[in-house]
């Protein structure tokens, strides 16, 4: 939640892919706090309900950022999962409790594993049904799970399956190989098997995610399914206009009673994308008419802040994001003296001021776990590594002349649409000029640019996707296998497209091991990884979004960065 993504993670506006985070509920101290995971595999439906809240109205969400999909199949971006929670049920899923992330049950129990950690064994529970009154099957779980082997068709979301579950490597998805595949068995109408190629005792936390959802072979329309995905949660799409605007109405077959986190408050969403943040955001601040009911869900400018004192503080919602953003350094094509003369000069400081940073939205980062994540070690950071400073452009021209590398070139690619990603580019060529490389700097349309930076194959050498990376779940395990094995360029998260088989030994050893054995050492991994300059750390992303006077039951999801949407409701 995402390539962040995820899903991972990939990040973007108020939050892209995630894990569980001990989040501020809206209050907050103006650090990230340490985090650790929660499960509750008692919970049951109904939810509790959220204070004060009624039910009607409309609820309106603005972001300049827009979804790239609503395929389940294929979402990532913790802006599509979170969208997610009010139409799809999974596996698994999370609650919000007291400014903490609970895994609960949804459509099945947490699970149970055997003896040699290779299979897992989950329930289904009964009444759940999808919008047209049709009963959810556990066949349809199994086949949403073999669907997302179809990763040609569906590249843009999360990829743990194909290296962690049973012949994931060889089984192609139903569409080229077929519905029979011996990772996933429905032995009975309420049992689902999963069996795995290698022991992941995060699996329940996996299955949290929308690539989980149920879907019934009969109902897939292929790459049609994402202009109205078959709804299991309180809301259903209405009109769909893709890329501009989405109406959710509600699900008539949702069933409360069968679900321990949702709501169904309002009577419909409106969800409106291409927006310019900052003139949004002054309307969702100023709440006049429709927009006292609506927020913007990327993160807030700081030309903004000052109006944020009084009772206008009530309309900024704060807290934890599991999330880096980092600036990659593709080692496959710059030298190792190279990617050290860059880190010498890069201008952090320059950078934060062009993009709008401030203490509310961000803190800078020099690691590549953040401090909300689990294993987090804070480390003494590397040099020139550190997310601050001016850059030094007369040491690291040196270090080119001694290289013998001075002109090296330096590329990528930016959005040239908007005014702060046209100067964050131009502060950064600037500096790297003065050190004495050659800049090229490509700009492209918003609509351009996920697609241009992943494509490793490109003409360029830094700044690749995913530009930022949120934790799936709890856990280094949800950084270190996605974003840094061989396998991780192929898949199209890869940070520094490293291609190493003892580092990816070292990787999957450490992925083995009981979550409270694996901590430190994904910590140790870390610092490794960061001596190898394979990308710049940029900084850590805290969530600060500004919501309208009528939006009612705000509370952070530190799962994602985002808004909790299925406790929002619209006030009297």
């Amino acid at each position: 939640m995402a390539a962040a993504a995820a899903v991972t993670l990939a990040v973007a506006g108020c939050g892209s892919p995630s894990t569980t985070n001990e989040g501020q509920g809206g209050k907050d101290s103006g650090e990230i706090s340490a985090q650790q995971a929660v499960m509750d595999p008692n919970a049951k439906g109904p939810a509790a309900e959220v204070p004060g809240a009624r039910k009607g109205g409309t609820i309106t969400v603005y972001s300049q950022s827009t979804p790239n999909t609503f395929d389940p199949t294929d979402i990532y971006y913790t802006d599509g999962n979170e969208i997610g929670r009010l139409l799809f049920r999974t596996p698994t899923t999370w609650a919000m409790r007291d400014g903490k992330a609970i895994l609960v049950p949804d459509l099945t129990d947490l699970g149970t594993v055997s003896e040699d950690k290779l299979t897992w064994t989950f329930t289904m529970r009964s009444g759940i049904r999808y919008e047209d009154g049709s009963e959810v099957k556990v066949d349809d779980l199994a086949y949403a799970i073999k669907r997302s082997f179809a990763h040609d068709v569906y590249a843009n979301g999360p990829a743990y399956q194909l290296s962690l579950f049973k012949d994931g490597d060889k089984y192609k998805g139903p569409y080229a190989s077929g519905d029979s595949y011996a990772g996933v068995e429905t032995p009975d109408a309420t049992t689902l098997v999963i069996h795995l190629s290698k022991p992941f005792s995060d699996l329940p936390f996996y299955l949290s995610f929308s690539v989980f959802t149920p879907i019934p072979q009969a109902k897939d329309t292929k790459q049609e399914y994402k202009n109205h995905p078959i709804s299991t949660g309180p809301y259903a799409f209405d009109t769909y206009t893709p890329g501009t605007e989405l109406k959710l109405k509600r699900n008539p077959n949702w069933d409360p009673n069968t679900d321990p986190v949702r709501h169904q408050y309002p009577d419909s969403w409106l969800f409106k994308w291409g927006v310019d943040d900052i003139k949004n955001q002054q309307q969702v601040l100023n709440s006049n008419g429709p927009d006292a009911a609506s927020f913007n869900y990327g993160v807030v400018d700081a030309s903004l802040l000052p109006q944020l004192t009084g009772d206008k503080s009530a309309q900024l919602l704060r807290g934890d994001k599991p999330c880096t953003y980092f600036w990659q350094l593709d080692s496959t094509k710059i030298p190792l003296e190279v990617r050290k003369a860059i880190a010498k000069a890069y201008p952090y400081d320059q950078t934060w001021t062009a993009q709008g940073l401030n203490e509310f939205v961000a803190e800078p980062a020099s690691t590549i776990m953040p401090p909300s994540v689990p294993g987090y070690r804070k480390y003494t950071p590397i040099a020139d590594l550190t997310g601050t400073g001016k850059g030094d452009p007369v040491a690291a021209k040196k270090m080119l002349e001694d290289a013998g590398k001075v002109g090296f070139e330096v590329s990528w690619y930016y959005d040239n649409t908007k005014p702060v990603t046209q100067q964050v580019s131009q502060v950064r060529e600037q500096a790297l000029k003065e050190a004495g490389f050659t800049v090229r700097a490509i700009g492209v349309t918003t609509a351009e640019l996920r697609a241009k930076t992943g494509d490793y194959s490109a003409n360029v050498n830094t700044g690749q996707a995913p530009r930022g990376w949120c934790s799936d779940w709890p856990s280094g395990g949800s950084w270190f296998p996605v974003l840094f094995r061989s396998q991780s360029i192929g898949e199209g998260q890869s940070w520094g497209q490293l291609s190493d088989p003892a580092l990816d030994a070292e990787i999957n050893a450490i992925a083995d091991l009981p979550a409270e054995e694996a901590t430190a050492k994904w910590a140790d991994l870390d610092q490794k990884l960061m001596g190898m300059y394979i990308g710049l750390p940029l900084y850590y992303t805290r969530m600060a979004c500004v919501i309208g006077t009528a939006i009612g039951g705000a509370e952070p999801d530190v799962t994602k960065g985002l808004p909790f949407f299925p406790n929002l409701f619209v006030k009297a």
